[in-house]
């Protein structure tokens, strides 16, 4: 069908540049559906020309509040928003700044702000720019981190069992047929792939920065006993270092698997106990040797020594020995400190001897390559 030649035209659409298809009003009114506070500020005066009234919502803070820290009030809790405000105006124009800031509001509470701004190519004179309110992000972000930090501790917990039995099992089995051995080594490297997944996707830090590197989940018998002699020396006792027979060759660095902070934390309890239990003229004796398929740590005071009453109880959860009387504590020290052990496939045990002649611990774990 032809359309008639009398037919109403359709009404004209006037001719605008491409620059003044919106006006200012509807640019502001755009970045507030986005749920931003948008402000414009005029160069070279830093005259606040626009500020959305969302920013008192989100801050308190009225727009003289803003611009008072504009023209140079230090002391305002926007004085930091302000500084970056005017190094901003004075960038290049086109060229895009970016800034998080944690701020307080009115009220004295946290307030996190994503700011950024830019000085328009066409328009010199005129700072225009964004705030974003990030509590939302924040929130979201913990959430993530307490998600991933549950998820990574609940598989550690039995990952870190297998690896240990399995450790064991390889330190023990010198007379077990290699086809056995080989399977304990394919289950060992099966946890350390599982471990480092874990790792690379399920830690708080991994979320919290992704391309960060793995954390070590070894140390070496070097780290430690030079951490177990500073922790020593830093209580202002004498640290007798008895290394002769892993002093040769690269002995020192033989390397322990475990989480480092963890045996670490088990070394400072011995240490501690005795500090404790040992006169403060006595000097406290570190001790590292090869034992079996291992490396044995042993830290030997110069107190009274472990009552025979005690001996069979010195690990137990919650207890505290006769000696222990009037000595801050909550008697939970070696319980941790042998658990920890265990979970990594080590054994810490209490050296047979005489009471009076001083206590001895030992800490023996498995060493990579031996």
């Amino acid at each position: 069908m032809k359309s008639s030649p009398h037919a109403a035209a359709p009404p004209a659409v006037p001719d605008r540049p491409d620059d003044e298809a919106l006006s200012a009003r509807q640019f502001r009114t755009i970045a507030e559906l986005c749920g931003d506070v948008a402000f414009a500020i005029a160069l070279p005066t830093r005259h606040l020309d626009y500020l959305s009234p969302a920013f008192s919502a989100l801050s308190g803070f009225k727009t003289e509040a803003l611009q008072g820290a504009l023209d140079g009030d230090g002391a305002s809790p926007l004085a930091p928003l302000a500084a970056w405000l005017r190094e901003a105006a004075a960038g290049q124009p086109g060229v895009r700044s970016q800034r998080e800031f944690d701020l307080l509001d009115a009220e004295g509470r946290p307030l996190a702000l994503d700011a950024l701004a830019m000085v328009p190519l066409d328009d010199g004179a005129t700072l225009v720019g964004v705030l974003r309110d990030l509590s939302a992000r924040r929130g979201h972000q913990s959430e993530q981190k307490r998600f991933a930090s549950m998820l990574n501790h609940e598989f550690r917990t039995p990952l870190a069992t297998i690896d240990g039995a399995i450790q064991r099992l390889e330190a023990t089995s010198n007379h077990a047929d290699e086809p056995t051995r080989a399977r304990y080594r394919k289950i060992g490297a099966a946890v350390d792939r599982l471990i480092g997944m874990l790792d690379e996707y399920l830690s708080p830090d991994r979320m919290a920065a992704l391309g960060r590197v793995r954390q070590p989940n070894t140390i070496t018998v070097s780290d430690l006993v030079e951490t177990g002699a500073t922790q020593i020396r830093t209580a202002g006792r004498e640290a007798v270092l008895r290394l002769d027979e892993l002093s040769a060759g690269d002995k020192l660095q033989q390397t322990l698997r475990g989480e480092p902070e963890g045996l670490r934390l088990a070394l400072k309890v011995l240490i501690d106990n005795a500090l404790a239990f040992s006169p403060p003229s006595a000097a406290v004796i570190l001790r590292a040797r090869r034992s079996g398929g291992g490396i044995e740590l042993a830290v030997l005071d110069g107190g009274a020594g472990v009552p025979p009453d005690d001996v069979t109880r010195v690990f137990d959860k919650g207890y505290r020995g006769r000696n222990a009387a009037g000595l801050p504590g909550s008697g939970l020290g070696l319980y941790m400190a042998r658990s920890i052990v265990e979970v990594h496939g080590g054994v810490l045990s209490l050296a047979p001897g005489e009471e009076g002649a001083g206590a001895e611990f030992r800490l023996w774990m498995p060493a990579l390559g031996l």
